[in-house]
C-alpha cells in the first residue's frame, strides 16, 4: 500500500510523486508517519493472499492444440508462460535485496512478460510525467491471462467484452500476431480459443 501512499510499520516513509517531497509537513500529508498501525496492512496482505488465479481448466486435445497455435502466431512473445523466477541467493535490485530460498526457482505461468508494449490501445498517459518517460504514454503492461475464462471485461479498459474483439483490438506492435490470428482457418481459431478458455 506504499505505492498509494499509505505509510506503516513496514514502510515509514512517504512515497515520493516524481521525486518531489508529499510526506507530513509537505502539505499534501496531514497526518504524522506512519499513517495507521499496520492492522490495515495486515488485513489488505491477508486479502492478496486469498485472490490467487483459478486453477486452469480441463486440458483437451483442442486446448492442446489451441496452445500450439498461440505459440506458433506470435501470441506467447509477450502472454509468455512460464517464468521462472531467480534462484536463491541471487541479488536483485542493485544488490539491495537477496532473492529467498521461498521464491527462489519458482514456476509461474501468467501468460504474460509484464513488459510495457505499444499495442494501439494506450491512453496517452506515461508512468510519470517527466520527459524520461514521455515514450510510455501510449504503451500498455501485458495483462496476465491467467483466470481469462472468469472475466467478462477484457482489455486494460475493460471495453472488449469477447475474447474476439480483444484480439481485433491488438494493433501497434501486435499487429502482426492479430493477423496471424485472423488468418488462422475456423478449426485453428476455435482451437485457439478453447485454449483461451481453459486460462
Amino acid at each position: 500500500v506504499n505505492e498509494m501512499g499509505i505509510t506503516s510499520p513496514l514502510f515509514l516513509d512517504e512515497n515520493t510523486s516524481s521525486g518531489n517531497f508529499v510526506g507530513f509537513g509537505s502539505g499534501y500529508d496531514p497526518l504524522p508517519e506512519p499513517d495507521n498501525d499496520g492492522i490495515d496492512v495486515e488485513a489488505f496482505a491477508l486479502f492478496i493472499r486469498s485472490t490467487k488465479a483459478p486453477s486452469r481448466g480441463a486440458i483437451t486435445d483442442d486446448v492442446r492444440l489451441g496452445q500450439k497455435q498461440f505459440d506458433a502466431i506470435g501470441c506467447a512473445v509477450c502472454h509468455v508462460s512460464p517464468i521462472v523466477t531467480a534462484a536463491p541467493g541471487t541479488l536483485i535490485n542493485a544488490g539491495a535485496l537477496t532473492v529467498p530460498y521461498a521464491l527462489g526457482n519458482k514456476i509461474l505461468r501468467p501468460f504474460s512478460d509484464f513488459l510495457l508494449h505499444d499495442i494501439g490501445t494506450g491512453d496517452g498517459i506515461p508512468i510519470q510525467p517527466t520527459p524520461e518517460f514521455a515514450e510510455t504514454a501510449n504503451k500498455m503492461r501485458t495483462a496476465p491471462l491467467w483466470g481469462l475464462r472468469t472475466r467478462n471485461r477484457l482489455m486494460h479498459d475493460g471495453l472488449s467484452f469477447t475474447k474476439n474483439d480483444a484480439i481485433q483490438r491488438h494493433a501497434g506492435q501486435a499487429a502482426a500476431v492479430r493477423d496471424a490470428f485472423n488468418a488462422l482457418d475456423d478449426t485453428g481459431k476455435a482451437q485457439l480459443m478453447s485454449f483461451l478458455e481453459s486460462l
